[in-house]
């Protein structure tokens, strides 16, 4: 009793949900769209309470990106100027945000050639396993500054064309050369 009543004090300053009509009988999530009632026991406060709750930031749940837009695969493959340019703006951001170390580029970068130089039937099944590799590296470490290139090995493995592959590997190689 006294654990709901906390948790009601704690959203009284909230806005009263949209479309809820009745049968919540004072509880929060009592008009859920799908209808159904909150049971005791199995899903409550003790483990975690209502699990689809309302887990979005208040203010319209609008999700902004602190990072400089996407790197673009097709301006990378045709312009070499370009892939210098996001080279540097990716260096500086780890400078700025991250501890990164150079081995741990370097282990990166040589996964990335590897991929690079596997046979054609195998060379998108590579970089998909080094799309893994990466997140987790990112994650692991907090990294967030590698994001963009996370999103753009996702571009180039589903575009899975050569000069795509290569001019990854060129770009992670500078990269690696401006992070010394």
């Amino acid at each position: 009793m006294a654990e709901e009543q906390a948790q009601q004090g704690n959203r009284e300053n909230r806005p009263p949900r949209e479309g809820g009509q009745g049968g919540g009988q004072g509880r929060p999530g009592g008009g859920r769209p799908g209808g159904g009632e909150r049971r005791e026991g199995k899903g409550g406060p003790d483990r975690g309470g209502d699990r689809g709750g309302d887990r979005r930031p208040q203010g319209g749940g609008e999700r902004r990106f602190d990072g400089p837009p996407e790197i673009e695969l097709d301006k990378l493959i045709g312009d070499s100027l370009y892939l210098d340019n996001q080279a540097h703006i990716v260096v500086s951001r780890m400078r700025d945000m991250d501890s990164g170390t150079r081995s741990q580029l370097r282990r990166l970068y040589n996964a990335v050639r590897r991929a690079t130089r596997a046979p054609e039937n195998e060379r998108q099944h590579e970089f998909v396993m080094l799309r893994a590799r990466l997140a987790y590296t990112i994650a692991r470490h907090g990294l967030r500054s590698l994001d963009q290139l996370e999103r753009l090995l996702l571009q180039v493995t589903r575009k899975n064309e050569a000069r795509g592959y290569e001019r990854f590997r060129d770009l992670f190689e500078a990269i690696v050369a401006y992070n010394e």
